[in-house]
């Protein structure tokens, strides 16, 4: 068997070609159905797969890509003290900050946008799920604080798309602080006669759900999106009760009277475009 592996085998691969290796990023599974997509398909599609329609998520810069006109821009974020508690569990919290944003290119898990949708300004807040499930500390505090700034001094709406696990535990009080912070920044726009509207996407919850994330001027949210305080478990064992099918999803909030909209990813952005139009009273172009 020597003179097979030995010459007869190279003396083939040389004759042929070695084969050529196939990239692992080709196809993705849905979560949902389970069915194989490709992968250029579903980034043309917004992720959303082709098949049964599920909501996958966005990264912020393709959320910001998606919903702003070309030629956006990215606002400055003044940094925020690192690791103010200097928490440790099984690693250090300034480790895990380290590699999110090595990860992620971003200092935090919110990314501030500027520009305008269908040619009507606009300031546009996005968490990115992938940096620490989007939890919220105080970089996300002082990140939503810039974009409400941000509004009032251009003038534009402010529109924030919310993913997240909730507070993030590893700053403690710090970040429970952000929650009155958040709401008072979303207070600022208010006052100054701008629209706020908030896009829930898929997880939405503790924390945030429970402070600027349920004070839009309209609440809009993506089908199936996951959106609530505690989690279902904890609440069946609390009220000792089976709770309804479907509880805590988008579509069962919109029954209920808790969400104004469910918009699918591909209309979001001209259904934001009439919204803003409609709020500000402006006549609104065309989206490209």
């Amino acid at each position: 068997m020597n003179w097979i592996s030995e010459w007869a085998l190279p003396k083939i691969k040389t004759l042929f070609g070695a084969p050529r290796e196939m990239p692992d990023n080709l196809w993705h599974k849905c979560p949902s159905c389970e069915k194989m997509i490709f992968q250029n398909d579903l980034e043309a599609n917004l992720r959303v797969c082709t098949h049964c329609g599920h909501h996958m998520r966005l990264s912020a810069k393709q959320r910001l890509d998606a919903t702003l006109d070309e030629g956006w821009q990215r606002a400055d974020i003044e940094k925020v003290p690192v690791d103010p508690l200097r928490f440790k569990d099984q690693r250090r919290y300034a480790e895990r900050l380290k590699e999110a944003q090595a990860k992620s290119g971003m200092e935090d898990a919110v990314m501030v946008g500027h520009g305008a949708i269908a040619g009507q300004r606009a300031v546009v807040a996005v968490f990115e799920f992938a940096f620490m499930a989007g939890s919220m500390g105080a970089g996300v505090g002082e990140a939503l604080v810039t974009a409400a700034r941000l509004a009032v001094l251009q003038d534009a709406p402010l529109i924030v798309f919310a993913s997240s696990g909730g507070a993030r535990m590893q700053e403690g009080a710090v970040s429970l602080m952000q929650m009155p912070r958040t709401v008072i920044a979303t207070q600022m726009v208010k006052d100054a006669g701008l629209p706020f509207i908030v896009v829930l996407c898929d997880p939405t919850t503790g924390g945030v759900t429970a402070s600027f994330a349920m004070l839009g001027d309209i609440q809009i949210a993506e089908p199936g999106a996951l959106i609530g305080f505690a989690g279902a478990r904890v609440i069946e064992q609390t009220v000792r009760e089976k709770l309804p099918e479907g509880f805590q999803r988008a579509e069962y909030l919109l029954a209920n009277g808790i969400l104004d909209m469910v918009v699918k990813r591909a209309e979001m952005r001209p259904t934001l475009a009439r919204l803003l139009a409609l709020l500000r009273g402006e006549p609104r172009a065309e989206a490209a």
